[in-house]
């Protein structure tokens, strides 16, 4: 039986759309487990990037990947997930944001919906056709709700002729469940 977490839920969506030497981005790396996976599924001839502005997610995800023999695969960036774009320079397959703060981690260190849309905006420009962004949107903590609210007010502006977004719930979970969100590039901007 497959899990029901929210970031196996997304792992499941993802992993329909990145094939091996691809090119990825984990935009909050966090404890590396988006990093680790990405890594996994892009192969030894894939490059993913993964993001964190706090040097403790920086050095878990850099140890987790050394663990796992997978350093070589990934570049990972003390920098705001907002400045990705000065980092990838190809199109990539897949984005995966964990909003909120770092598991273990000083809670009043979190993302904040502006600089969460900016990243947003910017891996939608890095998106090849066909690629998904992942959101594991979480609304608890102090700035949670607002950035909750202002994502999905975000999410809902995307042009439907080249974004397809879909948003999920767990519906019957109490406690302000996490919300997992996909955003699949469907068209190009130009042309096409």
């Amino acid at each position: 039986m497959p899990g029901y977490q929210i970031t196996e839920y997304c792992h499941r969506m993802i992993r329909e759309h990145i094939k091996e030497g691809d090119c990825c981005v984990d935009a909050t790396a966090g404890n590396g487990n988006d990093t680790e996976f990405l890594c996994r599924l892009t192969g030894a001839d894939g490059k993913v990037y993964a993001f964190d502005i706090q040097k403790a997610a920086v050095e878990h995800t850099r140890k987790r990947l050394e663990e796992a023999g997978l350093t070589e695969r990934a570049e990972v960036i003390l920098d705001g997930h907002e400045h990705m774009e000065n980092y990838v320079r190809e199109t990539v397959s897949a984005i995966t944001f964990n909003f909120g703060y770092l598991p273990g981690g000083d809670h009043q260190i979190a993302t904040q919906a502006d600089t969460s849309i900016q990243a947003i905006e910017a891996g939608l420009r890095l998106l090849k056709k066909g690629g998904i962004m992942s959101l594991c949107i979480y609304s608890g903590g102090d700035s949670g709700f607002a950035e909750k609210e202002a994502l999905l007010s975000y999410l809902e502006t995307l042009d439907s002729r080249t974004f397809l977004v879909i948003v999920s719930t767990y519906y019957n979970r109490q406690n302000h469940p996490p919300i997992p969100a996909f955003v699949i590039r469907i068209k190009e901007e130009r042309g096409e």
